[in-house]
């Protein structure tokens, strides 16, 4: 059997290992060979494919980003007439190299695309990869603890100079539409104040809880920020958060956003644990034939549910979360 694998949308921490979990399973213990596919779908619609070897493996395991590249290519979107007709072009590279199977590895853009290509008739097996933890199905997405230990690491710094300035510091991290890396790291990193996507906020009840912690002997707060919280005229959600406390509270304030590092460097270990296994059970799924699918961690297990079920859905933090019920409990506050 003959299997392509490729990696699309954004880098994060982990995709390496994931290759090599496929790759090692596939070669080692099926006897397939795999083939490389660069740039995400792009390579598809290029023919940009070369072989990969147990040699092309030798030190992924711990190497951030991703040796086949990668590029947001949506190759199932509105064409006009003089566009190229990149489903046929895909179509075409994959029975030129007479490839049995795809593998995509990517957040929910990749998904999505992924159950496109499999309803032409393509056979499809996916992995989840998102610092965002949002694709829906999965409890966690690889790269996700990576991203969280990240900003964790930055809030813990950021504590020192907030209490020696009696500052506010007002720290954005990434997360898209979704509140998973704000809500874990601002827990993790004993963030006094979290604002999350999905819980809409009162900047006056902000501004309260900054001065009752003034009132508490605390003349310090660390606010948390998930980069996607609705702000008013597009602003940037630290600035604007920032901008807004100063006024309220009259607190000197500062704004750091965390941006790209949170996706790039070493996965962790759970990260590259997490890669591994579910790289080995998407090579699994094809040598059982069960294509279609996306490869999902439900609590402790690796399993798998069917591509259609996933695509187009998103997974968000809801109000009865935990973690997040924990929090509102110890007067953590949600906005």
């Amino acid at each position: 059997m003959r299997i392509g694998i490729l990696t699309s949308g954004g880098d994060c921490p982990g995709i390496n290992a994931t290759i090599r979990g496929v790759c090692k399973t596939a070669i080692k213990h099926y006897g397939m060979e795999v083939f490389g596919i660069h740039s995400g779908f792009r390579g598809l619609v290029d023919d940009d494919i070369i072989p990969l070897t147990e040699d092309s493996l030798s030190g992924l395991l711990n190497m951030g980003g991703t040796i086949l590249g990668t590029s947001r290519e949506k190759p199932f979107g509105k064409r006009n007439a003089n566009s190229l007709d990149k489903p046929a072009l895909m179509l075409n590279s994959i029975r030129e190299h007479e490839l049995d199977c795809i593998v995509c590895i990517g957040g929910n853009g990749t998904q999505k695309t992924a159950a496109k290509l499999a309803e032409t008739g393509v056979n499809v097996v996916s992995i989840p990869k998102t610092i965002d933890n949002d694709v829906w199905g999965t409890d966690f997405s690889f790269g996700f603890d990576t991203a969280v230990s990240i900003a964790t690491d930055a809030i813990d710094r950021l504590h020192s100079t907030a209490t020696s300035h009696q500052r506010v510091m007002v720290i954005e991290v990434m997360g898209h539409k979704a509140g998973w890396l704000a809500l874990y790291s601002g827990m993790a990193g004993g963030g006094d104040i979290i604002l999350l996507p999905e819980i809409p906020f009162n900047i006056h009840n902000i501004g309260d809880t900054i001065i009752d912690r003034l009132k508490k002997g605390k003349p310090y707060s660390i606010v948390v920020v998930a980069e996607g919280i609705a702000t008013p005229d597009g602003k940037k959600a630290a600035q604007y958060i920032a901008e807004e406390i100063e006024y309220e509270t009259g607190f000197e304030t500062r704004e750091t956003v965390l941006g790209y590092i949170q996706r790039g460097g070493a996965p962790t270990a759970f990260d590259r644990n997490l890669a591994t296994r579910m790289g080995g059970h998407a090579t699994e799924l094809i040598a059982n034939k069960q294509f279609g699918r996306m490869v999902s961690l439900r609590g402790t297990s690796i399993t798998s549910i069917p591509l259609t079920e996933v695509a187009g859905k998103l997974k968000l933090v809801g109000e009865n979360n935990d973690l997040l019920l924990q929090g509102r409990r110890m007067g953590v506050c949600f906005g």
